[in-house]
């Protein structure tokens, strides 16, 4: 009788990752989905929030995926343990503050963790990574330090590239047809979107490089101006958070502004105004700004200058604006800041 070989395959919601394991299901491999929650992804909170994203697939594309497929998905929170790799990535930093190569490391380690390899639940590990894909974590000298440093060594099999690299235990083994499997590379997604095609999948993910939040370059100017402000690397779930939200404008060193954009951002911020100092117009329509950092009197009069000029009081020669803190409510008149008065600087992220 021929066994029937067990995979972990890491489901990130994209497209790499859905034609990964499907190329291993196609060749009789019974495949378990595994897919990690470290806060810092896009979907499923701001697409969730922003009325220009209302028409956004309001899904998880991990369990999207794991549905297109047929197979079980094991959704695994590791934030806690997640934060010592975005403050202390052993390999360095990519083009932001993203830790890619540690954060594939970390992954697939858990993975083998997960799958106890030797003689356990699972033979290998499949990953939808792809050389040259990902200029930090992506490249073929990389892959082996990802085998090597996770533990994974030669269980790990990249079915999307694994003709550019030396056979793994299922190759050889016969568990899997090297034959069938692909010799991808670059950045180019095309030939991921023919296989999908003639797989029959429509309708997914947009491959437009992932979802984490730390490869852009605007939050990551946000998560270092909060560091540098604070005095210290160091992040909670609530901060990870209000970084993807609103405008965040910082008029001086100890205190930084939150602006909502538009009514589903203020109704995400009214959760956070009992733990902030917030402002809010009285007279005229305007967003909800709650004020971040130690703001003196002068500070907040110069926070409500701003609110008014994010209203719509912003051509009026005043604007009432209301000032709450922990226990007291305050109501001053201001005029509205011009443009010219808002340096570029203050809007951190740009």
């Amino acid at each position: 009788m021929t066994t029937t070989r067990r995979a972990a395959a890491l489901i990130s919601g994209g497209l790499d990752s859905l034609l990964a394991a499907k190329i291993v299901i196609d060749q009789g491999v019974e495949v378990v989905g595994v897919n990690f929650y470290t806060g810092f992804c896009v979907e499923g909170h701001t697409h969730a929030i922003r009325a220009k994203d209302k028409k956004k697939a309001k899904r998880n594309n991990a369990l999207w995926v794991a549905e297109q497929l047929g197979i079980p998905l094991e959704i695994i929170d590791i934030s806690t343990d997640y934060k010592d790799i975005v403050l202390n990535p052993k390999h360095g930093y990519g083009a932001n503050l993203n830790p890619c190569l540690d954060c594939k490391i970390f992954m697939v380690n858990q993975t083998v963790a997960l799958s106890v390899l030797e003689g356990g639940d699972f033979d290998f590990i499949v990953t939808g990574e792809v050389i040259g894909q990902r200029p930090k974590s992506q490249r073929k000298e990389t892959m082996p330090i990802i085998a090597r440093e996770s533990g994974a060594d030669d269980r790990l099999l990249r079915p999307l590239s694994a003709k550019l690299l030396e056979p793994t235990l299922a190759e050889r083994e016969g568990w899997v047809d090297r034959d069938a499997l692909f010799g991808f590379h670059g950045r180019n997604r095309k030939p991921q979107m023919e296989l999908a095609a003639r797989f029959g999948f429509s309708d997914y993910a947009q491959p437009a490089g992932g979802c984490c939040f730390l490869t852009d370059e605007r939050y990551s100017a946000k998560l270092a101006d909060l560091w540098a402000a604070r005095g210290v690397r160091d992040y909670e779930m609530d901060d990870i958070l209000l970084l993807k939200v609103g405008r965040h404008i910082r008029p001086a060193e100890h205190f930084k502004l939150i602006i909502g954009r538009e009514e589903g951002e203020n109704r995400f911020l009214e959760g956070y105004r009992k733990q902030f100092v917030h402002l809010r117009t009285v007279d005229v329509q305007g967003p909800l700004a709650l004020v971040d950092g130690s703001a003196t009197r002068s500070d907040l009069e110069l926070a409500a200058r701003l609110l008014a000029r994010y209203s719509q009081g912003r051509e009026h020669d005043k604007v009432t604006v209301s000032i709450q803190t922990d226990a007291t409510l305050d109501t001053i008149s201001v005029t509205p800041l011009a443009p010219t008065e808002i340096p570029p600087a203050w809007h951190v992220g740009g």
